[in-house]
């Protein structure tokens, strides 16, 4: 039985449709919904990738959230657990994304990577996968 996840990251772009395009294309992230907003902008998105879901939308500036493009900097990562993490960095670094740590085995026995993507959030992927422990 799965369950569904209780914690979703969200993360704001200037672009935010160019950013779902390139999270499809680079990181094989799938589109479950999208709430149009003012000017081609995204009110509001769900991606998917296994049974993770990321929330995207268009930065706005009355609640504080913005591209690290806006920011110069990123204030936060998000780690997605993959099973195949040497077919998924391929995949990645062919579609062009930025790769900040190559493939790597740690010492806790996972074997993953990281990478940038077109608007600066840090993403890492790989093997590890903490279990939450309370309800």
């Amino acid at each position: 039985m799965t369950t569904a996840p209780t914690a979703y990251p969200c993360l704001s772009y200037r672009d935010a449709p160019a950013a779902m395009e390139w999270l499809k294309k680079a990181f094989g992230l799938k589109e479950m919904l999208v709430v149009p907003g003012e000017n081609g902008s995204v009110a509001h998105a769900e991606m998917s990738l296994g049974q993770g879901v990321i929330m995207v939308g268009s930065g706005r500036s009355e609640f504080g959230w913005a591209s690290p493009l806006d920011l110069r900097g990123s204030t936060a990562s998000v780690y997605v657990a993959i099973p195949n993490p040497d077919e998924h960095y391929a995949h990645a670094k062919a579609a062009g994304a930025e790769i900040t740590i190559e493939l790597y085995d740690s010492d806790w026995g996972s074997r993953g990577y990281s990478a940038k993507d077109i608007e600066g959030h840090h993403w890492s992927f790989g093997t590890y996968q903490p279990a939450a422990n309370g309800s």
